[in-house]
């Protein structure tokens, strides 16, 4: 047992080791990950602009309705997504700023903006793809 525990220690420091060195980044700026995470399939909805506008986020920022902010419930705050809708093929860049949506069946809330640019805007909620691309390089620590 402890054999082994010093074997997964070992493995796991060599690893740590053979990271690929990243350069410096500009604030604001996303940075690819080593493996992005799994596509999201599931209905999105947008942020009502009068109600939110200027309400802290998860983040701590305010809310800005012609952001490109979005909210998911448990992507890290500051990953960069691309989010496609499925009924026009339209796909947009986001960046997980909140937490939410808490609707049964909705995986994202998407600002007012990208809601127009998704063409989603009128019928409110589109069945939606939300692919994980990278982090952005100023983004705090996780909740």
């Amino acid at each position: 047992m402890r054999k082994t525990r010093m074997a997964m220690v070992a493995a796991l420091a060599l690893a740590a080791c053979a990271a690929p060195a990243l350069g410096p980044v500009a604030p604001g700026e996303a940075v690819a990950t080593e493996s992005p995470g799994q596509a999201q399939r599931g209905q999105a909805s947008f942020y009502h602009p009068e109600r939110f506008t200027g309400r802290p986020m998860a983040n701590g920022e305010p809310f800005d309705p012609g952001s490109n902010s979005a909210a998911h419930r448990t992507l890290p705050l500051g990953t960069v997504a691309e989010v496609t809708n499925l009924r026009n093929g339209e796909s947009r860049t986001v960046v997980i700023e909140d937490r939410g949506p808490y609707v049964r069946g909705r995986i994202i809330d998407v600002s007012p903006r990208t809601a127009d640019e998704l063409g989603m805007r009128e019928s409110g909620t589109a069945p939606v793809e939300v692919r994980p691309i990278g982090r952005q390089a100023d983004a705090g620590r996780d909740e």
